[in-house]
């Protein structure tokens, strides 16, 4: 047996020797500073024979090979004998990962890799591992070693002659770790039918310490170790597992999950020559809702997104598309969201009404997982970071929650400042909404921020506003009704399918609707075709297309003169620009062409035309959209104010009746002057010191 371990440290010197002699190196040279050596598993698997037996031997009993390495180390001259102990030897890149709910006791005291998302992380804080005690009577001292859990003292003196049993813990020669525990959550792209995301506490220690913050996604590889719970002083047969980490990756690029093969990267780029694509993608957003189109394109555009830019001063803009959905009850808006999370290579849903202002960002918050101190958790919009955020029911938010909602889509950044914890998250998310009208219907004479229980500041960070009216249309209303009967129909006979064989009539049935509701691209590959369009192109905009996008720019300012409002903001500009990447990445296009740049034009024309048209003018009003107030508004209060200033009398005051009438002769109306007059009192304007009698404040 003796022979079998020196031979195994002999492998590992070989194995050191000829793969690891930079790194072993660099420790000498720089530790303590660099006192971690990290093994990489695929080096060491193709190391030949003797290789996979170590590689076996790190998976099986991880404790023996890390002794085996130190032994190695301190065979080699390469590292000193002193620096061999305190080296912290680490395993990296395993192969095969274990999802979190899949830990068993098999896995106990083996070597694992788990992939998923921090929930939480402590302070970093000092843990003793080696406690030396000190007898008061005769001086001598003992070290007792520490692992995980409670604190160990010896039962009494270790010299014979003397029997103290009370020993005193020598603080400054015991030896210290810094250790850190973190939550680590599965990733919510992982889980289907709405399961709950399972939890693994992680211990981490020394230089592993505060590497990772709440919202990363991060491989974890190390091993499982178990602690018997005690209830109440009382030991119980049941244990909970904690992970002792090894080594933490943090995959370099997004959408790292969505694993595309060859195989899958031949069938995207033949897609992406197809003719038809963009009608195909459109219809592969919940194809079970008839119609719609122009929202779908929209959503199309939003899933693969512009290109963030981050500039040479330092300053960031924004690639995600924000898109907002209104409209009447029971246009499947819900339905739509749904559908888009699931086809989304990393999306999160979320509903108003239960969701805080905490839930969507972060919260500080206390339990017995830090030792009882404040612990930072990511809430909705953190772990949807470089993916789609569906919030559903936005006008039933609560006012604080939504106010949330302003960095995180602009700045793409959520600072905290709770608890004594300052600290700025990332949320680099599209944010796709859904509200429904104040009134339960859409009324179109009637500003949609009146509306809307949105504040206008919130409205103008969405590059697209839909308006879903249900106006009843005897052609569109039968095509509707038989799209939903065929799609219940499909579902009905795939539930008799499962319970038994269909007849031959059925089964042509059942392919004749399926066409119906079949998207043209199965879900699985538009996921990956997503994945890949945002993880390898970065289209530039082509002087035709830049040249278009600013004669359509212009030309919507020129709309503005004196009386006219200005019907466009530089905040629309941008998201054409966004979108124009995103259709030059839909066809994974290296340039954005002047046939996105029409693309664009068309749906930012349909968003404005039902968004900012103002009925009354008969011109598009942006300030209709962005402040919910019209230049017309604004006009009539001004000249209010003008005229009770030049009737105001020594102390200020003018008849109301003298004020409505001279307005209504320069063309204003009167109920819409007094309707005016009552805001101005009731906002604190203006004042009526007695009945008929205004006075401005």
């Amino acid at each position: 047996m003796e022979d079998g371990v020196t031979d195994v440290v002999g492998e590992w010197v070989n194995f050191l020797s000829r793969y690891c002699r930079r790194e072993l190196a660099e420790i000498e040279r720089e530790f303590p500073f660099k006192r971690s050596l990290y093994i990489d598993y695929r080096t060491l698997q193709a190391s030949g024979r003797s290789g996979l037996r170590l590689a076996d031997e790190v998976i099986e009993r991880p404790g023996k090979a890390t002794g085996d390495i130190r032994d190695a180390l301190r065979q080699l001259t390469a590292i000193g004998e002193e620096k061999a102990g305190k080296v912290n030897v680490r395993f990296h890149h395993i192969e095969r990962v274990t999802g979190i709910r899949d830990i068993r006791a098999y896995h106990i005291n083996r070597f694992v890799s788990l992939k998923g998302i921090i929930r939480k992380t402590t302070e970093v804080r000092p843990r003793i591992v080696e406690a030396v005690f000190q007898c008061p009577g005769c001086g001598s001292t003992t070290t007792v070693r520490q692992g995980y859990g409670n604190f160990e003292e010896p039962e009494e003196c270790p010299n014979p002659e003397c029997n103290r049993r009370k020993l005193k813990l020598l603080q400054a020669k015991s030896r210290y770790v810094d250790s850190q525990k973190v939550r680590i959550q599965e990733s919510p792209e992982g889980l289907r039918g709405g399961a709950r995301p399972q939890t693994l506490d992680v211990e981490v220690t020394d230089d592993l310490t505060g590497a990772i913050a709440p919202g990363d996604r991060v491989v974890l590889n190390g091993i499982p170790r178990s602690r018997q719970r005690v209830n109440y002083g009382t030991k119980s047969t049941l244990f909970d597992i904690s992970l002792e980490c090894s080594s933490i990756e943090a995959p370099e690029r997004e959408f790292e999950e969505v694993n595309i093969s060859d195989e899958d990267e031949a069938e995207i780029h033949e897609l992406s020559r197809d003719t038809g694509l963009y009608g195909k993608i459109t219809g592969s957003i919940a194809p079970s809702i008839y119609g719609n189109t122009e929202v779908k394109e929209a959503i199309a555009l939003q899933l693969f997104g512009g290109v963030a830019k981050d500039l040479p001063d330092g300053s960031r803009l924004r690639g995600d598309i924000h898109v907002l959905l209104v409209g009447d009850p029971g246009i499947a808006k819900s339905q739509i969201l749904r559908y888009v999370v699931q086809i989304s290579p990393r999306g999160v849903y979320t509903s108003g009404k239960s969701s805080t202002s905490a839930g969507l960002t972060a919260t500080a918050v206390k339990d017995d997982f830090g030792d009882g101190s404040w612990t930072l958790e990511a809430g909705a919009l953190v772990l949807a970071d470089m993916g789609l955020a569906a919030v559903d029911e936005m006008d039933k938010m609560q006012k604080e929650d939504r106010s949330a909602l302003h960095e995180a889509m602009e700045q793409q950044s959520i600072s905290v400042a709770k608890a004594g914890i300052t600290a700025t998250l990332r949320s680099r998310c599209a944010l796709l909404g859904a509200a429904n009208p104040k009134l339960g219907r859409f009324d179109a004479f009637v500003p949609i921020a009146e509306q809307i229980n949105m504040p206008p500041s919130l409205l103008s960070r969405f590059d697209l506003i839909f308006v879903l009216t249900d106006k009843p249309d005897h052609t569109r209303d039968t095509a509707i009704a038989r799209h939903i009967i065929s799609a219940h129909r499909v579902g009905e006979l795939i539930m008799q399918k499962q319970e038994g064989p269909l007849t031959p009539a059925h089964i042509d049935l059942l392919a004749s609707e399926s066409t119906v509701v079949e998207p043209p691209i199965a879900p699985e590959l538009l996921r990956k075709y997503i994945a890949y369009a945002k993880r390898h192109v970065t289209p530039l905009i082509t002087d035709g297309a830049k040249e278009m996008l600013i004669t359509y720019y212009l030309r919507l300012r020129d709309l503005a003169d004196e009386n006219k409002p200005v019907p466009v903001t530089a905040r629309q500009l941008e998201a054409l620009i966004r979108l124009g990447e995103a259709s030059a990445r839909m066809r994974l296009s290296r340039t954005v062409e002047p046939e996105d740049a029409e693309r664009v034009i068309m749906i930012v024309d349909a968003c404005l035309r039902q968004v900012a048209y103002d009925a009354e003018t008969g011109t598009l009003d942006i300030d209709k959209w962005t402040t919910g107030i019209t230049k017309k508004k604004r006009d009539i209060i001004r000249t209010i104010r003008e005229t009770i200033k030049a009737l105001g009398g020594d102390d200020g005051t003018a008849k109301t009746e003298e004020v409505v009438e001279i307005l209504v002769q320069q063309g204003f109306d009167r109920d819409e002057v007094q309707e005016n007059l009552d805001k101005m009192v009731r906002f604190g304007e203006a004042m009526q010191p007695r009945r008929g009698i205004v006075r401005l404040i």
